[in-house]
């Protein structure tokens, strides 16, 4: 037996606004000042990754790496087995073999290491290429729902989509969350899950509307929540699937995919509400201001 979700999802979509502008404007206050907390992968410098054979605490690393002063301020990430140092400047050779002496002689003599260099110039490119990619995204979602739907389908995904990846971003602006390439990736996904969820209720939305007779504001608003609660449990069940095998991996996967599968997990809690909440009500608010279309006068016959 299916579950029936009698509410009115248009009424209380207002406290969803409501809190998804505070969040906005949080984020575009954050990213103002502080800006996001770029990666290796999207600013200059070496990312050196350490493979250890005993266990070396932060506080046994930071004094070493620090007398060194190849960089202001180092950063060291220690995992299982595996200690991370990112230098913002781009280490020469020379300083390459004088960290990997000064690490083997102090702390493990039978570390390996692999370093990874970004020079300024492909820092720049990655985060242009980023940028790029969810902007044809966009396009492309545009014109795929235009023509499968309508343009006020489209403008109301395009919104709840930008919703989402901006929340996403903010939060990892206001709490300094790291961003790297996986975090692009995670967006990407998020975006497409997204679109998904809203297509799914557009797609209900026009049959539902295709069959009905009421075509009034009241009645329309009835339609949209009817179609919201039709495939509310479809949608639950999709987004719980992923949710519980992004937690998973949040918890029990390396600290490489840490911040990928956190990005996750806020895009699929913001892009399930967004898609109910953001989307469907948008759609409704530009439907009612359609201008209704003029009748043709009937033809009289002498």
């Amino acid at each position: 037996m299916r579950f029936k979700w009698n509410y009115d999802f248009i009424k209380i979509s207002k406290y969803f606004y409501t809190f998804s502008i505070i969040l906005i404007v949080l984020g575009i206050l954050s990213l103002a000042i502080f800006k996001l907390n770029y990666g290796v992968d999207f600013r200059s410098g070496s990312n050196v990754d350490v493979t250890l054979t005993k266990p070396i605490t932060e506080a046994q690393a930071q004094p070493v790496v620090e007398a060194l002063k190849l960089s202001d301020d180092p950063s060291i990430t220690i995992g299982d087995g595996r200690m991370n140092v990112r230098f913002e400047k781009v280490l020469t050779d020379t300083q390459e073999n004088q960290f990997k002496q000064a690490f083997n002689k102090q702390l493990d003599s039978g570390a390996s290491f692999e370093v990874n260099t970004v020079d300024p110039a492909i820092a720049k490119e990655l985060e242009r290429n980023a940028l790029w990619a969810v902007l044809a995204a966009s396009l492309g979602i545009i014109i795929y729902i235009t023509i499968r739907f309508e343009w006020r389908f489209a403008v109301a995904a395009v919104v709840a989509m930008l919703h989402d990846a901006f929340i996403v971003i903010a939060i990892f602006s206001i709490f300094r969350l790291e961003v790297d390439l996986t975090f692009i990736t995670a967006i990407l996904t998020i975006i497409g899950y997204s679109l998904n969820d809203t297509v799914v209720i557009f797609d209900r939305i026009r049959e539902n509307l295709r069959f009905s007779k009421q075509k009034k504001s009241g009645d329309i608003k009835t339609i949209v929540n009817n179609s919201i609660s039709q495939t509310m449990t479809r949608s639950l069940n999709t987004v719980l699937t992923v949710f519980i095998a992004c937690v998973c991996l949040f918890i029990f996967g390396s600290e490489s995919i840490r911040m990928f599968s956190l990005a996750m997990i806020l895009g699929l809690v913001f892009g399930a509400y967004s898609s109910v909440f953001i989307a469907s009500p948008l759609w409704l608010l530009l439907k009612n201001r359609q201008k209704p279309k003029a009748k043709t006068p009937s033809k009289t016959t002498a």
